[in-house]
Formats: structure tokens, sequence, C-alpha cells
């Protein structure tokens, strides 16, 4: 798998049309950032979209965070992986994940045990499991048993919606050699009132998750604050906010508990994509070109 960069962007991409996404796609690659992590949810089918995103970028790593195992079986995610990495120079890294099972059910299928049901597709998807830490293929994890998984199938794990408390666990189960490519969500925005109200509404949905409830509360957050819209505490752990360099204090924090990279969610009000690009700017004057200071 190449090389990645510190800092990386995840964005959901389904809110934009085609040129909203080369526009999109041509920032972040003029700014420096070396991958680009799109969701599957309802709208683009996930490697569809990829080969249109690598197909209008040239340098760019583009990664699947994540392709639902639920959508594609593991013959035919394993021949996409193939068919990407093989077209566009390697520019390609699958993630995996189980999703959730409101999201599996709307698609028909039966949502089982997560662990099982990763292992057992990737039993399917390998040709030789013997070389599959050299494959450009990384998992959603976020307990220890998906980490564990993570650490003993895959080159690395995709951990999203954690703290870097929960980056320091995830480290030391994966141990030193695998990729840990976290999620971090970001308002550039010095107000704390109107930074939480746009916290909020980007977290709104992911709070009636089962997966993301279990996990926040295994990392010390309580049900007090996952009620009514989340603590203050909860939200601003979730949502760095603040200038350019208060943010990058937070992110400096994964690099610290031990992130490969870190992958900025910009957080704004619907539709308003010069503030998301502002913060792209922002951050990558801060971070993505001072690696090493990122990283300190």
């Amino acid at each position: 798998m190449r090389q990645l960069g510190k800092l990386g962007v995840w964005y959901p991409i389904d809110r934009l049309d085609a040129a909203g996404v080369r526009r999109l796609l041509g920032t972040v690659e003029d700014l420096g950032y070396s991958t680009f992590w799109y969701p599957e949810a309802l709208g683009y089918e996930s490697l569809s979209i990829a080969s249109f995103m690598l197909a209008n970028t040239e340098r760019l790593i583009i990664g699947s965070s994540i392709a639902n195992i639920y959508a594609r079986d593991p013959f035919t995610a394993r021949r996409g992986l193939r068919t990407l990495s093989s077209l566009y120079d390697d520019r390609f890294i699958l993630g995996l994940g189980v999703s959730h099972a409101p999201m599996v059910e709307r698609r028909g299928h039966v949502y089982d045990k997560p662990v099982p049901t990763m292992r057992r597709y990737l039993d399917g998807l390998y040709e030789d499991p013997s070389n599959a830490a050299d494959w450009p293929l990384m998992i959603a994890a976020l307990g220890p048993l998906m980490l564990k998984l993570a650490a003993e199938r895959t080159a690395g794990a995709l951990p999203y919606n954690v703290t870097p408390e929960h980056t320091r666990k995830a480290r030391a189960a994966l141990g030193p050699d695998k990729m840990l490519v976290v999620e971090q969500k970001v308002c550039l925005e010095t107000d704390a009132a109107a930074a939480r109200g746009l916290a909020r509404h980007e977290l709104h949905r992911y709070m009636a998750m089962t997966n993301y409830r279990n996990n926040w509360l295994r990392i010390g957050f309580t049900e007090a604050d996952l009620a009514e819209g989340g603590s203050d505490r909860f939200i601003d752990a979730m949502v760095l906010r603040g200038d350019a360099e208060t943010i990058a204090r937070g992110l400096r924090a994964h690099f610290d508990a031990g992130a490969n990279q870190v992958c900025i969610q910009p957080v704004h009000a619907e539709g308003d994509y010069e503030a998301r690009n502002r913060t792209l700017s922002a951050l990558a004057d801060v971070g993505a070109l001072d690696t090493t200071a990122l990283s300190r």
C-alpha cells in the first residue's frame, strides 16, 4: 500500500453533483493533502464513484471509508480493488465496514454479528491470505475484537467518530506496524455556540446508531453525555472548533496517540462550500505542509 501523508480529508460526496465532486477534489489535491476518503450511504455506489474520482485526479489517493460489505460479495470487492489499483497506479484503498443495522436492513439483508461477518467476508476476498497485510485494504474498527481482526487480516483500521483516547487504545490493539487512519470532524468557528450548533446538527444522525453509542460509552462518555443532543464535553471532543492553530493542537493529540493519518472532515452549514474550502485551506497551511510539526 502506498505511503500516506499525515493529513487526509474525509467528506460526504453524496451531497455533491459531478461538477461539485470535481471542484472538491481539485481543492484537496491543490492544497497538498495526500488522501481523500468518502463514505457509502444512500447515494453514489462506492466503487463506481471511486473510479470517477480517480479519473479526475492525478496524485490523490482515494479511499473508501467505508464500502458496505453487504453491498457487494467478496469476489466483486476483490475484483473492484484489483481493477481500480491496476487502472489508476495503485491510488485506491478499499476500506470496508459492516455499516449499521438500519442501513443494512434497508437493503433487504439481515444484519449479523459484526466481527464474525467481517471475518467471513475477508475469507472470501483474499486470493492468498498469507500476503493480506500487503493489500491496500483496511477495515472500519471501533471495538477491541474488530481492531484485533484488523491487525490480523488487513493493512490497518479506519476508526470514525473517535477521540485521541480511542486512538491510543487502537494503536495498542493494532501494534506498531499497522496503519491507523482516524477521522476527525473540525469546525473553523471561534464562536462556541455557533460551532456547537453546527456540530450537534452534524452528529445527530450518528447518535442514534448503536455501534457508535457503544464505543462512546466504552471510551469514557456517559449516557448523560449522549442525551438531548450531546453534552458540551461530548460535542467539543467530537468536533474540534476554533481557529486553525487551536484545531491543529487537537489533531496533534491523535498523532501523539499513534495515528498514522488524521483525515479531517469540515463541519459547516449545509451548502456552505466556501466555509468547507476555507477550513481545508487553513488546516493545510497549518499542518499538512509541515508534517514534522504535526507529528511531534
